[in-house]
């Protein structure tokens, strides 16, 4: 697998999904960590904006970002609890051409050291539509400080050995 790691550095076109009935841009502090944490990285903040939880909503913003070709890279942030208006899964899973299943799973696993046996109640997933790669994180800030640094920083490297998702990213 290290074939899919490369020695020159690529930087990505990430667009920032917050799902949230009550947030704004003055108190969205999770979109805000991770539009900060990937421009501090190197990446371009493509787009940046807040939609309530209806998965009608939701998947006509990620719709239009996964038709742009300059969009490479999707995170989303809250709505993936269990209440009755955490739809992020609902609107996002038909979307995904191929599911990421390791990235929930890692997600959680790595939180169960944070919070214990909550995690459970984490629903994030990740997955790839039309060569644009989606991670759904919770809304907290914590965890999406949680899925950056110890997942997305990573992944979302080109030079990260032996794989990261960068090489199955654009030519849409």
């Amino acid at each position: 697998m290290s074939h899919l790691a490369n020695d020159k550095q690529t930087f990505l076109n990430i667009a920032v999904l917050t799902v949230s009935d009550t947030r704004n841009e003055d108190t969205d502090t999770s979109g805000r960590y991770l539009a900060e944490a990937l421009t501090e990285a190197g990446h371009t903040l493509g787009d940046k904006q807040i939609v309530i939880d209806d998965v009608y909503q939701i998947r006509a913003i990620l719709s239009k970002w996964i038709a742009d070709p300059s969009i490479d890279c999707v995170i989303s942030t809250g709505g993936t609890g269990f209440t009755a208006r955490d739809n992020t899964p609902e609107a996002v899973n038909v979307l995904f051409d191929k599911d990421i299943e390791g990235f929930g799973e890692l997600f959680r696993h790595i939180s169960y050291t944070e919070i214990g046996t909550s995690t459970v109640q984490s629903r994030a997933l990740g997955g790839f539509a039309n060569k644009t790669v989606i991670f759904c994180v919770p809304g907290s800030t914590n965890a999406c400080k949680t899925a950056w640094k110890k997942i997305l920083l990573e992944q979302l490297n080109s030079t990260h050995k032996p794989c990261n998702f960068v090489p199955h990213i654009g030519q849409k």
